[in-house]
C-alpha cells in the first residue's frame, strides 16, 4: 500500500510543481517521474537543512518542494542550450 501512496504523492507532486512554475505540466507520466524525483530532492534538501516532514501532508510539501527546485533547474539547463 505504501507504494500506491507514493505514486499517488508523485503525480500530485509533479502535478502542482508543473502549476507553480511556467507552463502546465508536462502530461500523468512525466509528472509522475519529475514528482518521483522531486521526492527524493526534497527528502534530500530538507535533510541537509534538519527539516523533518512526516505524514502524507509532509511527504506531499516535501515531493512538491523538490520538483519545483528540479524543474527550476532543467529550466536553467534548458535556457543555457537554447542561446
Amino acid at each position: 500500500m505504501s507504494f500506491l501512496w507514493f505514486i499517488i504523492i508523485g503525480i500530485l507532486s509533479g502535478f502542482v510543481a508543473g502549476k507553480l512554475m511556467r507552463g502546465g505540466g508536462f502530461g500523468l507520466i512525466v509528472n509522475l517521474i519529475v514528482g518521483i524525483i522531486g521526492g527524493v530532492l526534497g527528502g534530500w534538501l530538507f535533510g541537509l537543512f534538519g527539516i523533518s516532514a512526516g505524514g502524507i501532508i509532509g511527504s506531499l510539501i516535501t515531493s512538491v518542494v523538490g520538483a519545483v527546485v528540479l524543474l527550476w533547474i532543467v529550466g536553467l539547463i534548458s535556457r543555457s542550450y537554447n542561446r
